[in-house]
């Protein structure tokens, strides 16, 4: 390399080391910014989670506290202060409000505790469906067939949270509507669900066999 080439190199080199410091001196406020943004907003993460963390733990201590009372009237009316706030937790106390409300025979107060959880549509779905699943477990003497099975269906809709439960409940109906055919066809489906849970499972196919049916559908298909 020449002495001329060497000159223009290190003239190149620096206005380069020029133009970059006069762009941290014009911009630089920029990277300082973004450092002190990153660094503000882990903190406020971390002090978010430090909140919900908090607001957590008192409302498990607020509902072990409403649940020492032995009466469960005394219970109910504890749950209902813990249960005046919004959101999943409130939502779980009233339904420990509403099964206090219904031990102390107040079914009517207990269903309108838990129609007013599955009408909430802030609430995830499976909040709603349970409390609409419990509400109908308390009117059982009080609705129809027709209406329980009506309600019953909209929870047992495919991929539904409670559409198992729920569809053994439509089981019963049939049963009761004097339909054993019809509630073993849907016993079955139940067993040969994939997502069903042991005990649910037993319980079908003990209701099956009670009503003198096969629980395997497959090795009914056979015999025909």
């Amino acid at each position: 390399m020449s002495d001329t080439d060497s000159f223009i190199d290190e003239v190149t080199e620096e206005v380069r080391r020029d133009r970059l410091f006069l762009m941290l001196k014009r911009y630089g406020w920029i990277g300082g910014l973004a450092v002190v943004l990153i660094v503000g907003g882990a903190a406020w993460r971390e002090y978010s989670k430090a909140q919900e963390q908090a607001a957590a733990q008192a409302l498990g201590d607020a509902m072990l506290a409403a649940l020492e009372p032995d009466a469960a009237a005394e219970r109910a009316s504890a749950l209902a202060s813990v249960a005046a706030g919004s959101g999943a937790g409130a939502a779980l106390a009233k339904m420990m409000q509403a099964g206090a409300l219904a031990e102390a025979d107040q079914a009517e107060a207990a269903v309108a505790v838990l129609d007013q959880i599955a009408a909430d549509g802030d609430l995830p779905l499976i909040y709603r469906h349970t409390a609409t699943f419990k509400s109908l477990g308390l009117q059982a003497d009080v609705l129809s067939v027709d209406e329980r099975r009506l309600r019953y269906e909209a929870l047992a809709q495919p991929g539904a949270p409670l559409s198992l439960l729920a569809a053994e409940q439509l089981a019963l109906l049939d049963i009761e509507a004097g339909d054993s055919a019809a509630a073993i066809t849907r016993l079955r489906a139940i067993i040969a669900d994939a997502t069903v849970r042991q005990d649910l499972k037993e319980r079908a196919t003990q209701v099956i066999v009670a009503l003198g049916g096969n629980p395997d559908e497959a090795e009914v298909a056979s015999e025909g």
